[in-house]
């Protein structure tokens, strides 16, 4: 017998590890979720520097080429506009022909994009593409359609194939000096490029119409220009237009001039974009600068570019770098304590040993995370927060800069100054950009912003997500293992030596009853998909308010739930034997946490953000999630105290619940209507956000699954 278990092999430390783990599952998760809170609230403190990482950008390297010459040019431009806008009667497309024949004497290229608004109506089979799909609005006509002014400045001394585009949008309806302001800087920079002789690739000015919103503008450009159009290249027919024929009216060579501007004109592949703007918000002291960076679903540019940016706007042109802020975690008195506590700590690790870097003013603390917090809410949303997110969905990396000057910009020395300096930004980010050989790669795509000098990379903020999501699988294998032992335990099996040969079926069926378990999950998800859907149908009826659809959406969720649970068998079934109501609930939350952490890391992949803000409330209610009859009864403090957190984080989790809560810590519970999540969840489907469909088909299931748990009949 000694020698046998001598002989008997030892099992591998894998699954050592696996089966002390699942043993220790309880212990297990307390550690790791309380440490992924933790990692989380560190993360400004392991904020990185930012830096150049691509030497062949060298910002700053060469002098400013952009002199007083293009800057009074800029000015006859600003001027021509605002006068076009105080004559009565002025027609709407006359700031497209100025802004043409502008650009026409410098020599470029110069044609007109004429496209039509279209409709952010839900399409299921739209999402993951362009939020712009190519469906019009019914009843357009001439006067509905946009019109983009382009000009194209070729290399001299390049082939063609790279180009860097500038945008501009502009409003010709609506214009206000702020808007004129940033035509006149673009074309500042754009008029000193048609000169120089170092351009190594093409420069695309776009002046986008944003009378219809600027990303509808600029997604349309974009559309029309990576799609080959064989045969008559525009969309529209000018002819029947005649309210838009002046634009192809020039004094000289009304024929030549005419057949250019049908041309829809074409560059080389786009290595970068920026998106000017000048901001209505006046600054009191000094001129600002901010970066708008976020796409949709939280993709992000290159940092090289946001960088080179901050560079250039602080060491060269005097700008005041502005960064958004989640402003109510600035007078945040607990986020205040913690830092000082994380204060005091790096200062005694200092005092051990002085290499360790550790710890930071808790000013800078408080500072940093509600930047953080910022970025990650943002990137979270999964909306644009400019129409750089519209060369995101191509793939170039494209940020928006917008300036805001003094109060006093509407002197002319003062306004002088701010083209010039903004000119000079902008000049020297394009020659950084001519400098690259290949597209942008050194540098980080995945990222969180902490300050506009420091960053958090991918490599670390994942450390917190994953360790709020490893409780996960460890908790539903010990449910698993507990469930089947349950089983084995309550029925007395016979050893398998005493055992007639049915016995062994018996037991082998007894192993896959976790199966009615993991039905359950497959009917509340497809459950999940079918609520997803169901706008689609909604918006087909019009002449209802928000309010009323909410409350559609809301009626038909619930029957579409009474009619799957009918067809494939009702949630709340009970059994008669106690032992299998134990271990029906067990086998139903190792399944619901099991799909939970599927869903947490595919979306984590789309959407990390959106991941991991969604892990702090998905996480805790699988790992919390407990039958309330077993705790009520049970009646000690432990499972009161459980039963209490269960039903806090059951109301807090509802999705609708969660979203006005969060909206009336913002903005105050005032003005909250039920219209409001509709008009939210409208917004999302619009430009194609994974988080509409992570709230539908992940987040919803699972609480669903949840409350069905706390509702077991035990």
């Amino acid at each position: 017998m000694a020698e046998t278990e001598k002989l008997k092999p030892k099992a591998r430390p894998i699954v050592r590890l696996g089966i002390f783990l699942i043993s220790h599952s309880i212990f297990f998760s307390v550690v790791c979720f309380s440490a992924g809170v933790l990692a989380l609230l560190l993360l400004p403190m392991f904020a990185m520097n930012t830096y150049i990482s691509e030497n062949a950008l060298m910002p700053g390297s060469a002098n400013s080429m952009l002199s007083g010459r293009e800057v009074s040019e800029a000015n006859n431009l600003v001027k021509d506009l605002k006068g076009l806008n105080s004559k009565p009667g002025s027609s709407i497309f006359g700031s497209q022909q100025i802004l043409a024949q502008y650009i026409s004497k410098l020599g470029a290229d110069v044609n007109y994009h004429r496209f039509h608004p279209q409709s952010s109506q839900f399409h299921p089979l739209h999402f993951f593409s362009s939020p712009d799909s190519g469906i019009l609005k019914d009843n357009v006509s001439c006067m509905t359609q946009g019109i983009n002014t382009v000009g194209i400045i070729r290399a001299p001394q390049a082939d063609g194939k790279e180009a860097i585009v500038l945008v501009t949008p502009y409003n010709p309806v609506e214009t206000s000096l702020h808007d004129t302001l940033s035509l006149g800087i673009a074309y500042s920079i754009f008029s000193l490029l048609t000169q120089v002789t170092w351009l190594a690739k093409d420069i695309v000015w776009l002046v986008a119409d944003s009378r219809y919103g600027e990303y509808a503008a600029v997604s349309a450009w974009l559309r029309d220009y990576h799609t080959p159009v064989f045969g008559q290249s525009s969309v529209i027919d000018t002819d029947a237009c005649s309210e838009t024929n002046v634009l192809d009216e020039f004094e000289a060579n009304q024929v030549t001039e005419k057949r250019i501007l049908d041309d829809f004109k074409r560059a080389g592949t786009m290595a970068a974009a920026l998106v000017i703007k000048v901001s209505n918000r006046s600054e009191h002291f000094e001129d600002s600068l901010s970066v708008y960076a976020e796409a949709s679903n939280g993709q992000m540019p290159n940092l090289d570019l946001i960088n080179i940016v901050n560079y250039l706007a602080v060491h060269r042109q005097g700008f005041r770098i502005k960064i958004e802020k989640f402003w109510p975690l600035l007078n945040c008195k607990w986020l205040k304590v913690l830092g000082e506590v994380f204060e005091s700590i790096g200062k005694v690790i200092r005092s051990l040993n002085s290499e360790w870097k550790f710890g930071m003013s808790a000013s800078d603390y408080v500072d940093g995370t509600a930047t953080l917090a910022s970025s990650l809410y943002y990137q979270a949303v999964g909306i644009p927060t400019g129409s750089h997110g519209a060369f995101r969905d191509y793939q170039i990396d494209a940020i928006t800069v917008e300036m805001s000057p003094k109060f006093s910009s509407g002197i002319k020395v003062r306004r002088d100054d701010f083209i010039l300096r903004g000119g000079r930004l902008i000049e020297g980010v394009v020659r950084s950009v001519n400098n690259l050989l290949e597209k942008f790669h050194q540098s980080f795509f995945l990222y969180l912003m902490v300050s506009t000098g420091k960053f958090v990379s991918v490599g670390v903020y994942m450390i917190a997500f994953a360790l709020l999501v490893a409780p996960l699988p460890a908790v539903a294998a010990a449910l698993y293992s507990y469930a089947n032992n349950l089983n084995l335990t309550s029925e007395k099996v016979e050893p398998p030596a005493l055992a007639n040969p049915d016995d062994e079926l018996i037991v082998s069926l007894r192993s896959w009853k976790w199966l009615n378990a993991a039905k359950r999950v497959f009917v509340v998800h497809l459950w999940g998909a079918i609520v997803s859907l169901l706008p689609y149908f909604i918006c087909q009826i019009p002449g209802y308010s928000p309010t009323e659809n909410s409350i559609i959406w809301g009626l038909l969720s619930l029957l579409s739930l009474l009619v799957l649970s009918v067809i494939l068998g009702s949630p709340f079934s009970s059994t008669k034997s106690y032992e299998q109501r134990i271990q029906e609930w067990a086998f139903l939350k190792a399944m619901t946490t099991s799909a939970a952490f599927i869903g947490l890391c595919l979306m984590s992949v789309i959407n990390f953000s959106t991941a991991e803000l969604g892990a702090f409330l998905v996480v805790s209610m699988c790992l919390l999630a407990h039958p309330l009859k077993l705790d009520l009864g049970a009646g000690n403090f432990k499972a009161l105290s459980r039963a209490a957190c269960n039903l806090v984080l059951g109301f807090i989790a509802f999705p609708p619940v969660t979203f006005f809560l969060f909206k009336g810590a913002l903005q105050g519970f005032d003005n909250l209507h039920i219209g409001d999540f509709w008009n939210w969840m409208e917004t999302l489907w619009a430009w194609n956000s994974a988080t509409f469909l992570y709230l539908g088909m992940v987040h919803l299931p699972c609480w669903l699954l949840c409350t069905q748990i706390l509702l077991h009949p035990c």
